[in-house]
């Protein structure tokens, strides 16, 4: 797929947006002393409203949401802040709702992560999220709030 900007619910030529609750997953990262780091890339993907990866790994006979993305970037601005739009993360079988988060300094990896919905039913049986003590869940937890722009959420990272 051609477009991989940081917009996942419009595809470049396409009329209609993504299915699901369209949100802003914006934040700031920042390196432990606390300065933020520019230029940084991080990378989001997530299962479609109907739980499906725009992935060949995903074989599963469930149809795929042609109006959105599943994957975009951002680069950080002067001040570390990154921002997408997207859809609040949808169910995926065995899983939690989910987004996968990657950060990047040039070819370096910094993190890999996830973010997850703060207070889903759902993460007590992750296996993943279950072995992150309460500050590192904290710490990669999505709180939706209303913005001036829609629904959003702020997760900072630190790297």
């Amino acid at each position: 797929m051609s477009d991989t900007d940081n917009d996942l619910v419009k595809i470049a030529g396409l009329v209609r947006e993504a299915g699901g609750e369209i949100i802003t997953l914006k934040g700031q990262i920042t390196g432990r002393n606390g300065i933020p780091i520019a230029g940084a890339r991080i990378e989001i993907w997530q299962c479609d409203v109907n739980g499906k990866y725009l992935h060949p790994g995903d074989d599963r006979p469930v149809p795929y949401d042609q109006g959105f993305q599943g994957f975009g970037h951002d680069i950080t601005d002067d001040t570390g802040n990154y921002a997408f739009r997207t859809i609040r993360p949808t169910k995926y079988p065995g899983r939690t709702p989910h987004i996968h988060v990657k950060v990047l300094d040039g070819s370096r990896e910094l993190l890999t992560t996830q973010f997850y919905i703060e207070g889903d039913p759902d993460n007590a049986k992750d296996g993943l999220h279950r072995r992150m003590s309460k500050a590192e869940a904290r710490a990669v937890s999505m709180a939706f709030t209303e913005g001036p722009k829609g629904t959003e959420t702020i997760v900072n990272i630190v790297v």
